[in-house]
């Protein structure tokens, strides 16, 4: 099976921000994303910039191709300043985290469409279940040889990405343990969870028409993989991170995945053999994020090395500086140390969840304040 991989002349940017529609008196979720669309895209100078998503108490916020951190951190604001008024005239706010904490799955509400059906038609119980939420970030690649290596050696940072973004402790109205719930909820989809580690784009599509033939997916978009190839966009898409409730926790985290996209293709192009991890020690490092979060200690090498992985952030983030300033993103790059010092939104979720005496509300509303406190 051969597919065609549009390969970009530069590492290009592309950010899909995923958000909850909450009720602006009860903070439940609300199933009224037609009505937010109608009211939203007639003012939308491009209306594509607004998605809809599995669920009706769901809309996804795009940006267009753009080079930069800051140019990408402008266009979804520049949408956010029509949708959030929209938003509230519907009576709804938008909430930016990877779960709801006390949300009923059997409330939600399908979108219509083919593909919508047929998923839930398929996983059943776990398809209902997909109260979740995430960012996913695409960086434009130059060459198809270098996808696969470079996928690869981002399973090295992956519990980087999810310690950072983890925001979704709690679960049906119960503290779950985690950091994210979101991360091992989301993997019970078939085709969803850790990608395949494959040397070469031959075997993935090799790997790809297997799927086909057998039934397993019907097209490359049924491929959900927590970090996968976007071959009609020409990017690595990464989704690791759930969902995020700042301009600046985003901007961050954005600019730490185009950092090392970049700095993996960079050294592969340069001849140097990217490091990887063995699956296992990939798959205990993921758990291990979703499980502690920015206490997670994880394998660092094939050796079965260990470190905390805020002390390892912190020598990851200094070895991109010079790829940051190249890409034009230094302070985005920096900001990145301030998401452990501030705490991560789980913690902060959690610390509102104690200081409210167990109210769930008070975690979504201080979510949801979060978010237009960072967009004014």
């Amino acid at each position: 099976m051969r597919i065609d991989f549009r390969a970009s002349p530069r590492p290009t940017l592309g950010v899909e921000w995923e958000f909850a529609l909450v009720d602006r008196e009860s903070r439940d979720l609300s199933n009224c994303a037609a009505a937010l669309f109608d009211t939203a895209k007639p003012r939308l100078e491009d209306p594509g910039r607004l998605h809809q998503e599995l669920l009706r108490n769901t809309v996804e916020i795009v940006t267009g191709v753009c080079d930069t951190v800051g140019e990408a951190m402008a266009d979804l604001q520049s949408t956010l300043a029509v949708v959030v008024p929209a938003a509230e005239e519907v009576g709804v706010d938008l909430f930016g985290a990877g779960a709801h904490p006390f949300a009923e799955w059997t409330a939600q509400h399908l979108t219509p469409g083919h593909r919508y059906e047929e998923l839930i038609n398929r996983t059943q119980w776990w398809g209902r279940q997909m109260l979740i939420w995430g960012v996913h970030v695409h960086v434009g690649m130059p060459v198809v040889e270098r996808v696969m290596p470079v996928l690869s050696s981002l399973l090295n940072t992956f519990p980087h990405l999810q310690a950072l973004s983890a925001s979704s402790p709690m679960w049906a109205g119960t503290d779950t343990g985690y950091a994210s719930n979101r991360a091992l909820m989301f993997q019970q989809l078939p085709t969803a969870g850790l990608p395949f580690q494959f040397d070469t784009w031959k075997e993935f599509e090799g790997f790809c028409e297997d799927s086909v033939v057998t039934g397993v997916i019907e097209d490359l978009a049924d491929v959900r993989w927590d970090i996968r190839p976007s071959a009609r966009n020409g990017t690595i898409e990464n989704r690791v991170c759930d969902g995020v409730s700042t301009v600046e926790e985003l901007a961050a985290l954005v600019a730490l995945m185009h950092c090392l996209c970049v700095d993996l293709d960079g050294r592969l192009a340069g001849g140097e053999s990217l490091p990887s991890l063995p699956p296992w020690h990939v798959q205990e490092n993921k758990w291990r994020a979703a499980r502690y979060g920015l206490d997670a200690e994880i394998i660092t090498d094939a050796a079965c090395r260990e470190r905390l992985v805020t002390d390892d952030l912190a020598d990851l983030l200094l070895r991109l500086e010079p790829i940051a300033d190249r890409l034009g993103c230094p302070d985005e790059l920096r900001s990145v140390a301030d998401i452990p010092r501030r705490g991560a939104s789980y913690q902060r979720q959690r610390a509102v969840a104690r200081a409210a005496d167990g109210d769930l509300t008070a975690v979504v509303a201080s979510v949801v304040e979060e978010l237009y406190a960072s967009l004014t």
